[in-house]
């Protein structure tokens, strides 16, 4: 990061020093977990749900942070603030404000986390980038990400989510993003806005109107290609249409999985073979270039750049085969009605010729449509010819019901009241060859069931580079 002293630090948050010898030592990064506190760090004791970073703040110093960024003496070196989430925000914008790299601002309600990787894959070709870890995307995640950027840095990836209106567009005030991409417009969050998609277009095109130099927009959704109109700099467009300025020609999905395409942009056309799982992986490697290529990267290095990136995040559509003989597919990280049908389909391509097991839990914050939503989503297993369903848990039963009313279907539906259930029946019934999607919102747990079924698996997909991620406040 940008090295500022406590002294500093006291100044930009409008704080002040307790039990502090040293005004002048220096703040060389930020952290809000105490097990990854490194010498000269600022610990944010974040007060979270179930756990305050606060009864960390021992812990944290003896690990060899600078100081502790409190909302109260803590019994070791702090800065104490009113709000130590406000302060990481203020000490962010410091950041910001001192550095001349390119902030790229990523959001859409699904594919934020793949883009932003990739884009980091591209963007590393120009110059330094910093990039978020996992979904950093929050009132926390996003600073700390941004605390991140240091005088050499030339770009910076930020990925923003929304949980209601106004969110994005703070986020921004903090970033200044001068790159803005939005992905899509889907049902994540659906139950926070009043009046539906149109909401959560309305929330992500916060994004347009504050990216400063370009927006880039899917061109394949009506409700991100509206908001060109909203657009503060330059519009682009990426999308398998041919009016498209990034497009995607001749997509197909092998036996692996894996999209094959022809990257075609600025008259140029360039085979690219992703590595990552999922046909629905094309839009993110689609909204990847056209920023990389117009922040100068030749679009035949772009293609050769997306041939040879990897997944950076955990539980994102991450392959490995149980030496068993088993195919799991985890991407438990989260899910969504738009995420739930890519996964789908995906199990679908992966699994032919072979028995395609869903395990499924339930998908948070869908408001007034949830049940809609969750039967949708079992008629569509059905539709889809997955020959296995396991739903998980009491929210996914209308999975388990929407399947077993829809028409005449060869597979079968089980349901189980929770994970330990859940292994249980799948240690009992799977045989090589099998294909499993794990899938759920992130607070129903399932990267358990993957993580029982993966134990010793040798991994064919995604090679995580990211801790596994935490509920904000654990171990501070």
């Amino acid at each position: 990061m940008m090295t500022l002293t406590l002294r500093e630090v006291a100044v930009v948050c409008g704080g002040r020093l307790d039990a502090v010898d040293d005004h002048d030592a220096a703040v060389t990064g930020v952290v809000i977990d105490s097990r990854q506190v490194a010498a000269g760090a600022l610990f944010v004791a974040v007060a979270g749900e179930r756990v305050d970073g606060h009864d960390f703040a021992a812990a944290a110093a003896g690990a060899g942070a600078v100081a502790v960024l409190a909302a109260r003496p803590v019994g070791v070196p702090a800065v104490v603030v009113a709000d130590p989430v406000a302060a990481l925000a203020a000490l962010a914008a410091q950041v910001r404000t001192r550095s001349s790299a390119t902030v790229v601002a990523v959001t859409g309600s699904a594919g934020k986390t793949t883009t932003k990787d990739l884009l980091a894959d591209l963007l590393g070709e120009l110059g330094p980038t910093v990039a978020a870890a996992g979904s950093f995307n929050n009132e926390i995640g996003l600073p700390l990400t941004v605390t991140r950027i240091e005088p050499a840095t030339r770009f910076a990836v930020l990925e923003m989510g929304a949980r209601g209106p106004g969110h994005i567009a703070a986020l921004c005030e903090l970033a200044r993003p001068r790159i803005g991409v939005v992905l899509n417009v889907g049902s994540a969050h659906l139950g926070q806005y009043a009046d539906g998609r149109a909401g959560i277009a309305r929330a992500k095109g916060e994004l347009a109107e504050a990216a400063s130099d370009a927006v880039v927009l899917n061109a394949d959704d009506p409700l991100v290609a509206g908001m060109a109109a909203r657009a503060r700099g330059e519009v682009i467009t990426f999308g398998e249409g041919e009016r498209a300025d990034v497009r995607a020609h001749d997509v197909r999905v092998g036996d692996d999985g894996r999209a094959r395409f022809d990257l075609v942009a600025a008259g140029e056309r360039h085979p690219v073979a992703l590595t990552l799982v999922g046909e629905h992986q094309v839009g993110s490697a689609l909204a990847a270039a056209a920023v990389a290529i117009r922040l100068g990267l030749p679009p035949a290095r772009a293609a050769e750049a997306l041939s040879r990136a990897r997944a950076r995040s955990r539980w994102r559509m991450e392959v490995a085969v149980t030496d068993t003989g088993v195919t799991v597919i985890n991407d438990a990280y989260n899910a969504n009605p738009e995420s739930m049908r890519a996964a789908l389909k995906t199990l679908v391509d992966l699994s032919r010729g072979r028995r395609a097991w869903a395990v499924l839990g339930g998908m948070e914050e869908l408001g007034a449509s949830a049940d809609d939503e969750h039967d949708a989503l079992g008629r569509l297993v059905v539709r889809l010819g997955v020959e296995q369903l396991v739903a998980i848990g009491e929210r996914a039963r209308r999975i388990h019901l929407g399947a077993s009313l829809e028409g005449s279907w060869s597979g079968e539906s089980v349901w189980v009241a929770d994970v330990e259930q859940a292994c249980t029946l799948l240690r009992e019934q799977l045989v090589p060859g099998d294909v499993v999607l794990v899938k759920a919102s992130r607070a129903f747990g399932l990267e358990r069931v993957a993580s029982e079924l993966t134990s010793g698996a040798v991994s064919l997909g995604a090679t995580p580079l990211d801790a596994a991620p935490g509920e904000w406040g654990a171990h501070g």
